[in-house]
């Protein structure tokens, strides 16, 4: 007697692995998506913190965080500064305090406020205001008297930008983008940040190419401008 064998045809096994294969390749072109849309984001807040520079000044003749007359010119909500030189000295033309500051007085926090009270920025104004990246890293702003850069060669700029909590494989992707691709060198940097408010170290390297990042590792990546 005849016995009938149920199954999948060969036919049928090539249109499943097919299948398997186009909605691999759509989560795999999907990631890349997503990973190139963070590093827009990243290298967007990088080119914004200079416009917002320069709109403050051309609005108010004031560098946004330094401005000795913000109450007048942003309104009362601005608040005043403290600490004395390294964290406040209104109306000198440099923002005071450390990039990545936590004390809502330090000129490098205030930055955030007026630049908000002008209507620069989006965010709040008052507590902690340092922005965040798309990576959840905290973005700030110091003048390049305060450079966090201590090697013997540091990044250069009038306002260094730093931004924290970038992989690796992302941060190489925004040099490449934005500067010279290398990270020790032009006017994009990564460094190691062991916390916040911590110096910036040079960075870590990939053991197998000691000239690159390494892709799985988390850096401070700042802008000399």
């Amino acid at each position: 007697m005849k016995r009938n064998q149920s199954g999948f045809t060969l036919i049928e096994i090539a249109i499943v692995l097919v299948i398997i294969g186009l909605l691999l390749g759509g989560v795999l072109k999907g990631q890349e998506l997503i990973n190139s849309a963070k590093v827009k984001n990243i290298a967007t807040d990088f080119r914004n913190i200079p416009v917002f520079i320069y709109g403050y000044q051309d609005k108010f003749r004031a560098v946004p965080g330094d401005d000795n007359l913000a109450a007048s010119h942003v309104g009362s909500a601005a608040s005043a500064c403290s600490g004395g030189a390294g964290h406040c000295v209104p109306g000198n033309g440099i923002i005071e305090g450390k990039w990545d500051s936590s004390t809502d007085t330090d000129e490098s926090q205030l930055f955030w406020q007026q630049v908000r009270l002008a209507g620069l920025a989006a965010g709040p104004t008052t507590g902690d205001m340092l922005p965040t990246n798309s990576a959840g890293g905290v973005i700030g702003i110091t003048s390049g008297a305060y450079n966090p850069d201590t090697s013997t060669t540091p990044i250069q700029g009038t306002y260094i930008i730093c931004s924290a909590g970038i992989l690796g494989k992302f941060a190489k992707q925004l040099d490449l983008q934005m500067d010279d691709g290398a990270p020790k060198t032009g006017s994009i940097r990564e460094y190691d940040q062991s916390g916040r408010g911590a110096a910036l170290a040079t960075p870590t390297m990939d053991t197998t190419n000691t000239t690159q990042l390494n892709d799985n590792l988390t850096y401070t990546v700042c802008m000399g401008v």
